[in-house]
């Protein structure tokens, strides 16, 4: 083919398309605008239904924040709880640490012995005080622990000599100073000497 046939061909193709789109139809014209305006209402469609979906993953991932805030703020209720009563079963505790020392210098002075008038009269006078003392701690739930001649429990004895003895081994023999214990606590552990 020679360029003219070519120019020619390309001219009757454009008229060709020129005269069939002025050829439409009412009727074609209807469809058409029927077929657009179908097209346009599947778009609002889906894009009603892309905006449900995503307001249903807002609500879902809202409702999710909230259920984890929630299920903090109790655990964090639970735990001060569960603080507040510890501090309240232990609140004698250093109370109690400060007054050791006074027992302990009370059942000193009870264990020297005396026979002057005035030196038993002030010896019954510290025994009232000790035990007064002592029934005091009792109310509290502060109590001393039984070690003599127990077996050696590692929680609430301190072992500082050990020795020989025809009893069995680790058994306390000798206490050196009372432990005490508030509640199921140990303020301070017995101080003692076991058998080997």
């Amino acid at each position: 083919m020679t360029n003219e046939e070519e120019k020619e061909i390309e001219t009757v193709d454009e008229t060709s398309d020129t005269v069939n789109s002025a050829e439409e139809t009412p009727e074609q014209e209807e469809t058409i605008e029927t077929i657009e305006t179908e097209k346009t209402e599947d778009n609002e469609e889906v894009s009603e239904e892309d905006q449900l979906l995503a307001m249903k993953e807002q609500v879902e991932e809202s409702e999710n924040k909230y259920l984890k805030l929630y299920a903090e703020f109790e655990n964090f209720k639970r735990r001060n709880r569960q603080e507040a009563e510890l501090n309240s079963k232990y609140k004698d505790q250093k109370f109690a640490e400060h007054l050791l020392p006074v027992i302990d210098n009370l059942e000193r002075a009870l264990a020297i012995e005396g026979t002057d008038e005035s030196f038993i009269a002030l010896n019954k006078g510290v025994e009232m005080v000790y035990r007064n003392l002592v029934e005091t701690l009792e109310k509290h739930d502060i109590k001393a622990i039984d070690a003599l001649d127990q077996p050696f429990d590692p929680n609430f004895h301190q072992a500082v000599m050990t020795e020989a003895s025809d009893a069995e081994s680790d058994i306390v023999i000798e206490e050196f100073q009372k432990g005490y214990i508030l509640k199921d606590r140990v303020i301070r552990p017995t101080m003692v000497k076991v058998s080997e």
